[in-house]
């Protein structure tokens, strides 16, 4: 009988969902959401060991949409009502490295970040159970995040932003970057759903599915494309910030540069200047 019992025993042991490793608060600024191998077993936080030092200075043509997640994230910090951030639009423009130098910025005041991938989303829960003693307040940040439909994902975010009987707690904010405004594919076949009364528009229920979702983020801030004179400002900081020099020849260059590339962005700005300064060193 004894025997049997054991076996029965390990064999729950194997099935149970092992208990979380605890985490090392003190092992870095940002975590990483590991999720369990098996669904329904218990995830973990893994400490960043090399944190993007990126600094809010360092990014230009963006001013207005840094100070309105600057503000928001101050409140969090400061314990007042906050809201959970939506920052959508142009690719390279800044939208996730905002949130990493806010993080650089302000986690000497005990800000903190936890990075968690879409197909995770389905551990929220778990994770906000995870922090919600801590004295911390935490940004946890989805980057490029996109739908193709009612994923387990987009459930899971679209109940603990609103819509839950429990709640995330009071020190957490969801920080999400994306290129949709919506979150989701949009089709044309969807606009023939919109009823007309009067002069109301009515959009059809698969609209407002979608944007059931981003309504729920408190504050939507939205990203441009830059213009010729905005690239080249950027240009010209992070030569200088990398040691190039600025000149007619790199400021052609760097026009060429976004042409082949198809973008004016910050992020091939950047990309432009760590090849010029490289090609352009005086190291051996």
């Amino acid at each position: 009988m004894n025997k049997d019992l054991e076996e029965i025993l390990q064999r729950l042991a194997e099935i149970l969902p092992r208990p979380s490793a605890p985490t090392d608060w003190t092992a870095s600024i940002a975590f990483r959401w590991r999720a369990s191998s098996r669904r329904g077993g218990a995830g973990y936080l893994q400490p960043v060991r090399q944190v993007h030092r990126i600094r809010l200075a360092d990014l230009r043509g963006i001013d207005k949409q840094i100070e309105r997640v600057e503000q928001n994230t101050r409140q969090l910090l400061a314990g007042l009502p906050a809201n959970n951030v939506l920052l959508t639009g142009a690719r390279g423009t800044g939208k996730s490295s905002i949130v990493k130098g806010l993080l650089n910025k302000y986690s000497k005041q005990g800000l903190r970040l936890i990075e968690v991938e879409k197909n995770d989303l389905v551990d929220l829960p778990q994770i906000v159970d995870q922090v919600a003693a801590r004295p911390e307040r935490f940004l946890l940040f989805c980057d490029d995040l996109s739908f193709h439909g009612a994923e387990d994902g987009y459930i899971a975010l679209k109940v603990v932003l609103d819509g839950s009987v429990s709640t995330k707690s009071e020190n957490l904010l969801i920080y999400a970057t994306s290129n949709r405004r919506h979150l989701m594919p949009e089709y044309m076949a969807e606009n023939l759903e919109t009823k007309y009364v009067g002069d109301e528009i009515h959009p059809g229920e698969t609209v407002e599915e979608k944007i059931s979702l981003s309504e729920r983020f408190g504050l939507w801030v939205t990203f441009y494309p830059f213009d010729q004179d905005e690239y080249l400002d950027i240009v010209q900081h992070w030569l200088k910030t990398l040691g190039g020099k600025w000149s007619d020849e790199a400021r052609e260059e760097s026009l060429q540069w976004s042409l082949q590339r198809g973008s004016r962005s910050g992020r091939v700005a950047y990309q432009f200047a760590r090849d010029w300064a490289g090609r352009h060193s005086k190291k051996p």
